[in-house]
């Protein structure tokens, strides 16, 4: 990437009404602080995380950050680490999950939400824990025109 790109232009097919199996998927988490739901702090929290992931010469596997709104006032964010990262909340998820694109203004969630569970039901789905995936920041969204987000929910079994 060129200096002008701080996130890669994101692909959406590999990821639109799939089904994903993960295994011990590796991540490092992080508290973003947020005021009704909309991210304060979550530039810093990226950068820090980065900074630790930089020291210990890891990579992050499709650039890959996926948001847990747990309330008005925080915000979980697991950032997808191909190694253990020192001096850091290392987690890892595993299961199935069910991944949706979605392209829009992010005032659009809610009605992405719903649409994200009639999906998943109309698959004979359920829905156990729902992430949002931010795949690029405000300013590259602009830049390339598209503001994809995906939602990653992990089904019951």
């Amino acid at each position: 990437m060129n200096k002008e790109e701080c996130c890669p232009k994101f692909n959406p097919g590999p990821w639109d009404g799939k089904i994903l199996e993960w295994k011990n998927k590796r991540f490092v988490k992080d508290k973003v602080f947020t005021l009704f739901y909309m991210p304060m702090n979550f530039g810093s929290v990226i950068k820090k995380l980065q900074n630790k992931m930089d020291a210990a010469n890891a990579k992050c596997p499709d650039w890959m950050g996926l948001s847990d709104h747990t309330s008005k006032w925080n915000m979980d964010i697991y950032v997808a680490a191909d190694k253990e990262i020192p001096d850091a909340v290392n987690v890892t998820l595993s299961g199935k999950f069910l991944s949706k694109v979605y392209e829009g203004d992010f005032k659009e969630t809610g009605t992405w939400c719903k649409d994200f569970e009639a999906y998943a039901k109309s698959k004979k789905m359920e829905i156990k824990k729902q992430y949002m995936w931010y795949t690029t920041c405000p300013k590259c969204a602009k830049k390339y025109g598209k503001n994809y987000v995906v939602i990653i929910g992990e089904v019951k079994k």
